[in-house]
């Protein structure tokens, strides 16, 4: 039966031949009262969902993605309330729903998947309780022993090996990647009728992204479970979702089959969306031979939406030019058989990085890839002093970190900063935004006040956020928002190193473009030196001179990042660049 759903023709099917659909949302409108008066964050927005479809919500950060997710199970944040229209479940309309109906629904016919692991799990409470826990409230296993056994299973399905063990783990012992799995389990733990899965993969391998994600495939085909799925990677979207829906600042601006838009987007902001992917970027650039013939590409993608895409271009051409100047400079790092070894309680000792040996020549980017846990967060914890390694030497600007301690450690920190992979985490939520980038700035004594404040909009501005969120906090701002105010504080110094450790992960693609840019350009003006630590390896083509590839502690390729795009030598390379998502979608002349 074809109809008209989100303002497009699709042909529905449903499990049974029921053609009810599941949820409905009528004329959604939410807002958030603030000092200056109610701000509405999602704007009368309409969409249907049939059982067993798949539906992905794409937009730049502070679009209604999420909040839409948590208005359908009414856990808006702060003072935000839905302020007009309907969400109905199987016709129940859950605006009306009292808590005590919404306490039952959330788990068991709605399934939820969190944005940021960090926060949704509590750092006190061991993993295995907390699987426990969930399990017990949702009433899927009642006996102690049925308890645990689901909760190993939980874990296993959602990709975790050794899930016994994993069980008496606590969140800390976990990298971003795995706490994100636990969360994913937990969201399945019931089997719902519907998954509001939030950015779910985004602190993920892309590996694991594929496995997670045929997974959930998986239970949309054969268990008729119906998948919302808000994201900000476009290709994963396509890739993924039958049917795609493009939010802009509360509002839904486009909407249809998920292939379609990718190949002829309408509005203009899909448009900037399309050409800013990385993940179709980086095969532009691969298939195109050279960086002119790629911008041509690009502009012949999107017309006049094409600078963000000519950004990521121009990204490109900056590496090469910086390639150049660091052939005769001597390397700003350098890692020399680098062992970290941790003893967990109760199951003996963990080899989490083994041998590990790298250079990164001054004024270019090395990334550092391969599947979560495979080590790449403790090298970089134990290049910032933050881990002390168990063997091995680090040497960064000539001078060895083992002997380096008290003042010539607090010198070396202004010249080396990190951007954390978890915003959420890295910010102090009692400190306003200037507070938390000119911290510091007054730590190490840059300046009057007054030039602080001026560095602090300064980098505001580079980083594309407005200079009015200078008196907010972190809970005020979004996930992606609070990446970059994590970045302006790592560039407040203006070092001579950044470590990054998968620092533009929480951002849509039109900031990332931006952002990667950036980083490209303060390269090139200050010859910063970046060990660029990530799961994407569409941005790693992007942005990268060299590559290492991680698995399981050791380093099983290293080269420059063309050899390792056009030649991989290793199996788990090449399968690495085949999960990149989007690969396999056409797309548009």
């Amino acid at each position: 039966m074809t109809e008209t759903v989100n303002g497009t023709k699709v042909q529905r099917t449903s499990a049974g031949g029921d053609e009810r659909p599941l949820l409905e949302i009528k004329d959604l409108q939410v807002g958030f009262t603030t000092q200056d008066g109610l701000v509405k964050a999602v704007d009368g927005i309409n969409l249907t969902l049939y059982r067993g479809q798949s539906l992905a919500i794409v937009g730049e950060s502070g679009s209604g993605k999420s909040t839409t997710a948590h208005a359908i199970i009414n856990l808006l944040p702060g003072t935000g309330h839905i302020s007009g229209g309907q969400i109905l479940l199987d016709g129940q309309d859950l605006t009306k729903a009292s808590k005590h109906d919404m306490e039952a629904i959330r788990g068991r016919k709605i399934g939820f998947v969190p944005q940021d692991p960090m926060s949704n799990l509590n750092p006190v409470w061991s993993i295995g309780f907390q699987v426990e826990e969930a399990i017990k409230a949702n009433g899927i296993a009642t006996g102690r022993k049925e308890v645990k056994k689901r909760a190993i299973e939980v874990l296993n399905q959602a990709g975790l090996a050794d899930a016994d063990r994993r069980l008496r783990q606590f969140p800390h012992q976990f990298s971003g990647g795995m706490r994100q799995r636990v969360l994913i389990g937990m969201g399945l733990a019931a089997d719902p009728q519907l998954l509001i899965a939030d950015e779910p993969t985004s602190a993920l391998d892309v590996t694991v992204q594929r496995v997670i994600l045929d997974h959930l495939e998986s239970l949309t085909r054969e268990l008729g479970t119906t998948l919302l799925f808000i994201t900000h990677d476009l290709g994963l979207a396509a890739e993924r979702a039958e049917q795609l829906v493009v939010m802009y600042k509360g509002k839904v601006v486009e909407s249809g089959p998920s292939a379609e838009i990718l190949q002829n987007p309408q509005h203009p902001y899909t448009q900037r969306l399309v050409a800013a992917a990385p993940s179709l970027a980086s095969r532009r650039i691969q298939s195109s031979g050279s960086i002119a013939a790629a911008e041509s590409s690009m502009q012949s993608d999107a017309g006049h939406a094409a600078g963000e895409a000519i950004d990521l271009i121009a990204t490109a051409e900056a590496r090469a030019e910086a390639m150049e100047a660091a052939a005769t400079a001597p390397p700003a790092i350098i890692v020399e058989n680098l062992t970290k070894v941790f003893k967990i309680r109760g199951s003996g000792e963990f080899t989490a990085v083994d041998e590990v040996s790298f250079e990164i020549p001054k004024g270019t980017t090395m990334a550092l890839v391969g599947e979560s846990g495979s080590g790449k967060s403790t090298v970089a914890k134990m290049l910032l002093k933050l881990e002390d390694a168990t063997s091995g030497k680090i040497v960064v600007g000539g001078k060895d970190l083992a002997s380096t301690s008290g003042r010539e450690l607090f010198e070396l920190r202004s010249r080396m900063q990190p951007v954390f992979q978890d915003p959420y985490g890295s910010l102090n939520p009692l400190r306003n935004i200037g507070n938390t980038i000119s911290e510091p700035l007054s730590t190490h004594g840059y300046g009057t006040k007054a030039t602080r404040r001026n560095r602090v909009f300064e980098l505001l501005d580079q980083v594309s956020l407005p200079r009015t969120l200078i008196s907010r906090y972190p809970n005020e701002l979004s996930g992606g928002q609070r990446q970059r105010i994590a970045i302006a504080r790592a560039l407040a110094l203006k070092p001579e190193i950044v470590v990054l450790d998968e620092a533009v992960s929480a951002l849509d693609v039109l900031v990332q473009a931006q952002i990667l840019r950036l980083l490209a350009d303060l390269q090139s003006e200050l010859g910063l030196t970046y060990l660029f630590i990530t799961h994407d390896l569409a941005v790693v083509r992007v942005i990268a001179d060299h590559v290492c590839v991680m698995q399981r502690g050791k380093i099983v390729e290293k080269a420059t990042t063309d050899e390792v795009f056009d030649n991989p030598r290793e199996q788990y390379t090449r399968d690495l660049l085949a999960a990149i998502p989007g690969a396999g979608i056409e797309l548009g002349a």
